[in-house]
């Protein structure tokens, strides 16, 4: 099943610095719960001075995040960003987990330029860890992303989520904290989506399907259809392409119903 994988943002010109207007500093929600509470991993792909009001409820709805990725410029860009530094501080503050996010061009990146991402989002936005986008998901790059995986851990990254946005070969939940194994349209979530069986034996809170397209009032319901397919985790969004992940999920207004 062809899917579109995750759209990364433009790169665009790195704003002058200095403090964003009404940014929250001090976290609002302290700690995090369990899965319960931890159900939205949020790609938020708008530059914090353009949407600070969006980042604002993010900080303030941190408990209810799996995790936060972080995507100043198609990754950590070539310089520190310091309002991409102070929105990540902000979430830190307010328990949120910010993961930087890397992509890995389908396995045919150099393991230095990972590396060099990780190093640049733990040192300039203190992330906790990595979303390693666009993994490879057949047998044969079991091994590379196995290796992989393990150089990030090496490097500090206390969390790690592979996103190859559909089910990969079996082994590959078992390398990471958290594994996206859909992202798509809604359209598609609902009319063509497969679960192969070895899904069935992972914990519900390993899994992540990411949706976007969704319509308003069936946010609710794509989150419950996230957690009966077997992933807790989700990201349900009402944004379509070019960039879907321009704007929070509603799912993070409130509990599900």
């Amino acid at each position: 099943m062809a899917v579109l994988r995750h759209h990364r943002r433009p790169r665009r010109p790195r704003l002058a610095p200095g403090p964003l207007p009404g940014l929250l500093l001090d976290g609002a929600l302290g700690g995090r719960g369990g899965i319960g509470a931890m159900s939205l991993l949020i790609p938020l792909y708008v530059h914090p001075a353009e949407d600070p009001a969006a980042w604002n409820r993010l900080i303030t709805r941190a408990a209810r995040t799996y995790a936060v990725v972080l995507n100043p410029a198609n990754g950590p860009g070539h310089a520190p960003d310091p309002a991409f530094a102070a929105a990540a501080g902000a979430l830190r503050a307010a328990g949120a987990r910010p993961l930087g996010y890397i992509d890995t061009d389908y396995g045919t990146r150099d393991p230095a330029e990972i590396a060099e991402d990780l190093r640049r989002h733990r040192e300039w936005y203190a992330a906790d860890g990595c979303f390693l986008d666009r993994v490879t998901s057949a047998a044969d790059g079991l091994p590379a992303c196995r290796r992989l995986v393990r150089s990030v851990r090496r490097l500090g990254a206390s969390t790690v989520v592979l996103n190859p946005g559909v089910h990969p070969a079996p082994g590959y939940a078992r390398l990471a904290d958290l594994t996206v194994t859909f992202e798509g349209h809604w359209s598609t979530y609902v009319s063509a989506f497969s679960r192969p069986s070895w899904t069935v034996r992972q914990p519900p809170g390993r899994l992540c399907h990411l949706v976007y397209g969704v319509p308003e009032p069936l946010v609710p319901l794509a989150v419950r259809t996230a957690r009966e397919r077997g992933a807790a985790v989700c990201g349900p969004v009402t944004g379509e392409p070019p960039n879907p992940w321009s704007r929070l999920t509603p799912a993070l207004a409130g509990e599900e119903r």
